[in-house]
């Protein structure tokens, strides 16, 4: 059997229509088979399977048949119900031992902590693990020595609250303190406030479950800075993400705060053969299909979950399937696609929801970062406080930022204010540059949502009548460690350039191209895409990185590649064509390009923060950071000098070699062409890097000064006219292009000349 079986009672069988099958006894008191994801057991033996299924359509059911193709349970089989008693018996000394270990950590966790935190608590959901926790703790810990607090998200199966209605009259029976946690958010009100979650807007869990719950033993404590432990059911066999989890954790799922995750190993099997032993309650949405008793309509939940739900809580889940087709931007048909298709889980921004308006526009002109809020719900200016002491003089600010002065502009407008900031300020300040942009997201769309206020270690952030008021402040950026600095940013925010959807900036995940796949690329050439010894996610990545640096067209060798080959892959020059191209397709490349000054020592937590800045989520900006490495150390690095990585593990980026003026004249035609094939241009133009334009100057890729490029071009002018034409007379420094030219006939010259 799998390690995360559940038990199947014949309410799941009725929603399911097995009656029309098999024959059974209406009762749920005992389970009659087992279920693992899709898959149904008998006696030990897979007879029955489900194929697809939403939360409108039922899954459809196909029988199990043997290799002789008779069904191994055929229609009208009559079941019998599985023997708990005899399976309990069977299985008494293994789960005594489990239970004892565990007994055991629980204790010694809380003789090492007990005079050093405030309180202990169990976080109870209503489920089966919850509950076994709750049962272990109660037996490991003295009466007196912790607290229940229940999460309750308003978004709970209604079988979950009978059962947490019955656990708090036991509770309360033992003199146990049971305390029920909520957000003053309604769930209608904080899905429409934020947009629905999704897989990876997951902001309810912040708003609706760790702040209540941390706001509540505050308030029972009567102490906002207090430091506590909370005993947590999360097991390793849950998912990929939990089964890196310790038993122990600091600030892992609040600030400041530890937690246990007493039951992390223990298996699903496990769990039910506890609750057996010991007789404890079940929830009843257990017994109706549902394998997990969390939030009534999840977004990390779908397929037949959903018509589990919605054949057991028609009623309950309506309120979430409206809200999601009323806030989608499209026609009435597409917000039914975009439920029933799981679009409305997979979203990343805010863009295709209604009525969500540019609320803070960040963008750079004229070597100034200018950031536009319309609407704004809280005050600036307390959110500041969050980084230094300010001074306002009219229109113009001062910040105490680390021993500096920084000065920027706020000046009023009609529905907000538009703020003015130098660029060279803020890039050579990272950190400061990240909290920044941040201070005004949080001003332009803070909700009240109070995530701020618990993720302050030291209590300093209150709320009154949705106002923030931030006093003692000692800036310890707590309250921006959270996505974008502000959670309703974060999911209502659009993409860059308008509703235009963005590239990620992580390109390679943790797999940035190695030296020996790019040498193994140039060996086999067509054979590589059917012979390479790459794992898939390798696979994939360097994939990508072929495509954007122009050798590979869909799983085959370019008339680029071969060039490169020709050209010998390694050399300076076929790495120069590469890193153009990279420039040119590649978003995590320009970055660095744009973003990482030449010769400039930047330490990884500094890069980080700049990607912060660039609403890139923590897990990726460490990869973009870790890919860095990676990259140089291939021969755009070691042999093109693209960049280092310094022995304490600093990021620069360095002048590139540049020994074939060729590669500089391809640079200047792939910058007109992103650029919308404006030939025309000059010098000036062309090494001003701050200019907003979707190319990036070969002069800024390579590194190559004024007093470089002049001869260079003079050069190229000379000896390519057919592709060039350059004018340096009369303080007139003008550049163009030949119209009927382009970059691929640049390539032409490397065909038809020695290197």
């Amino acid at each position: 059997m799998s390690k995360e079986p559940r038990p199947v009672y014949a309410a799941e069988l009725d929603v399911l229509g097995f009656d029309a099958y098999w024959k059974y006894v209406h009762q749920n008191e005992l389970p009659y088979l087992w279920a693992e994801a899709n898959c149904y057991y008998y006696r030990g033996q897979m007879v029955a399977k489900l194929k697809g299924g939403d939360v409108y359509t039922a899954p459809q059911i196909e029988l199990m048949a043997d290799e002789n193709g008779d069904i191994l349970l055929p229609k009208g089989s009559e079941l019998t119900c599985v023997d708990i008693p005899r399976m309990v018996a069977k299985n008494r000394e293994m789960l005594e031992l489990i239970e004892q270990t565990t007994v055991k950590k629980i204790v010694a966790v809380y003789e090492k902590y007990r005079a050093k935190l405030d309180c202990f608590h169990v976080a109870f959901s209503g489920g089966k693990d919850s509950c076994v926790l709750l049962d272990l703790v109660k037996k490991a810990l003295p009466q007196g020595s912790f607290v229940v607090v229940f999460g309750d998200t308003g978004m709970e199966f209604p079988d979950t609250y009978a059962l947490v209605d019955q656990v708090e009259a036991e509770c309360k029976a033992e003199e146990i303190p049971f305390y029920r946690a909520a957000s003053h958010f309604t769930p209608a009100e904080s899905w429409n406030l934020f947009g629905p979650p999704s897989r990876t807007l997951r902001w309810c869990c912040s708003v609706h479950k760790s702040t209540p719950q941390t706001l509540k033993i505050r308030e029972v404590l009567g102490k906002k800075d207090y430091v506590g432990m909370d005993f947590v059911g999360v097991r390793a066999e849950e998912s990929v993400r939990r089964s890196s989890y310790q038993y122990e954790n600091y600030g892992k799922k609040q600030r400041g705060q530890f937690s246990h995750n007493s039951i992390l190993k223990w298996t699903s099997a496990e769990i039910w053969l506890y609750i057996y032993t010991h007789k404890l309650l079940i929830n009843e949405t257990y017994k109706k299909g549902n394998a997990r008793a969390g939030c009534l309509f999840c977004p990390m939940s779908g397929g037949v979950s959903g018509f589990f739900r919605q054949e057991s809580y028609p009623d309950e889940v309506r309120q979430y399937t409206d809200i999601i087709k009323n806030t989608h931007g499209g026609a009435k048909k597409q917000a039914e696609s975009y439920l029933v298709n799981g679009g409305w889980n997979a979203r990343k921004n805010g863009r295709d929801l209604l009525d969500n308006p540019f609320r803070c526009v960040e963008t750079v002109e004229k070597n100034t970062v200018r950031i536009v809020v319309r609407r704004p719900d809280s005050d600036w200016q307390e959110w500041m406080k969050t980084i230094g002491e300010l001074r306002v003089e009219g229109e113009v600010c001062y910040l105490a930022y680390k021993r500096e002065t920084i000065r920027f502009v706020v000046k009023q407008t009609a529905d907000g204010y538009d703020v003015r900031i130098s660029e060279r300020t803020l890039k050579d300040r990272p950190e400061l540059s990240k909290l920044f942009r941040q201070v005004f997201r949080k001003a332009s769309y803070c909700s009240s949502c109070r995530v701020c206020e618990t993720n302050c270690p030291h209590g300093c952030i209150s709320f009154n009548e949705g106002k923030v008021k931030i006093d003692g402040c000692i800036q310890c950026h707590a309250c921006h460690d959270i996505d974008s600095g502000c959670l309703m940013f974060h999911s209502l925010r659009h993409p860059q350039g308008g509703g235009k959807a963005m590239k990620s900036l992580n390109s390679f995940a943790d797999h940035a191209p190695k030296p020996e796949w790019m040498k193994s690329f140039f060996e086999l050439k067509e054979a590589f895409f059917t012979e390479h010894t790459l794992g898939p996610n390798m696979y994939d990545m360097f994939r990508r990185f072929l495509r954007d640096a122009g050798l590979n067209e869909k799983n085959h060798f370019t008339p680029f590649a071969e060039l490169i080959a020709d050209l010998g892959w390694d050399s300076a020059e076929a790495e120069g064509l590469i890193l153009l191209n990279l420039a040119a397709d590649n978003p995590q490349i320009a970055w660095y390009i744009k973003n990482l000054d030449l010769n400039r020592l930047y330490a990884r937590a500094d890069v980080e923060n700049m990607l912060l800045a660039f609403e890139v989520k923590p897990k990726d900006a460490k990869s973009i950071v870790k890919s860095f490495k990676r990259i140089v150390n291939t021969p755009l690095g070691t042999v093109l000098n693209f960049g280092y990585v310094s022995e304490d593990g600093s990021l620069c980026r360095t002048k590139c070699v540049l020994s074939d003026a060729r590669v500089f004249l391809y640079g200047l035609f792939k910058f007109a062409e992103k650029c919308g094939d404006y030939k025309a241009f000059t010098l000036s133009t062309l090494l001003n890097d701050t200019i907003e334009r979707d190319g990036i100057s070969p002069t800024q890729i390579f590194g190559v000064t004024r007093e470089e490029a002049e001869p260079m071009l003079r050069g190229l002018s000379a000896k390519y006219s057919d592709f060039i034409d350059v004018s340096f007379t009369h303080d007139l420094e003008k550049i163009t292009l030949a119209e009927d030219k382009s970059s691929t006939d640049v390539l032409e010259l490397f065909r038809t000349e020695e290197v």
